[in-house]
């Protein structure tokens, strides 16, 4: 997008007259286009702190041009942990929940490990937080500060144009920690005593 709009300027400079002017009105529909089109929640990992076992994760979210984040509205870290998070902070006026699936912003569909919990804040103000703006720090603590991609999904709502009150969706990459060794714990546990039974009845038998 940013290209197109770099190209047209400069054939536009080169022009004169009415194609000139119809230029330029291409031009700002495209710039139009591509604001609206960044309207969204977006979530990023603004840093790692703490020792082990107690690391905080510090995520800083933003909304951006032409939306509104009103009651009810949310946004969800994929795969975040194998262990449920416990600890956690957010701003004046959400809600923290965890949940194996889900929940997920509608037309989107973001890779959702079952078997490792996800991270939602839901906005429960009275007053709309209405965009370009930030929302504050969103801290989950865990035992590791190695990180990969995940998803994020988000659900806001649109404060111009025709569609004003409708409810808008994105999905992107965000960081994630690496799922604790400790979740394979009971999985090597039980192969342990699987071997153990197994050891016992070979010598009952023998």
């Amino acid at each position: 997008m940013a290209l197109s709009s770099q190209l047209c300027a400069k054939w536009c400079m080169e022009k004169k007259g009415s194609v000139n002017r119809k230029c330029f009105l291409v031009l700002a529909a495209i710039t139009a286009f591509s604001i609206t089109a960044r309207a969204d929640i977006i979530p990023t990992l603004s840093s790692v702190t703490g020792s082990s076992p107690n690391f905080t994760w510090n995520y800083s979210a933003n909304v951006t041009v032409d939306q509104t984040v009103n009651a009810g509205d949310f946004f969800t870290i994929y795969d975040f942990s194998s262990i449920m998070p416990t600890t956690t902070t957010q701003p004046s006026g959400w809600t923290f929940s965890t949940a194996l699936v889900g929940p997920t912003a509608p037309l989107t569909s973001p890779t959702d490990d079952p078997n490792l919990w996800n991270l939602t804040w839901t906005y429960n103000g009275t007053a709309p937080i209405v965009g370009s703006s930030a929302l504050g720090m969103f801290t989950v603590v865990t035992s590791t500060d190695q990180l990969k991609d995940g998803q994020f999904t988000a659900q806001a709502t649109r404060n111009s144009g025709p569609n004003a009150g409708t409810k808008v969706s994105n999905i992107g990459t965000v960081a994630v920690p690496v799922p604790e060794p400790s979740s394979l714990f009971p999985i090597l546990s039980l192969a342990a005593a699987i071997g153990v039974d197994r050891f016992f009845r070979r010598r009952k038998t023998a």
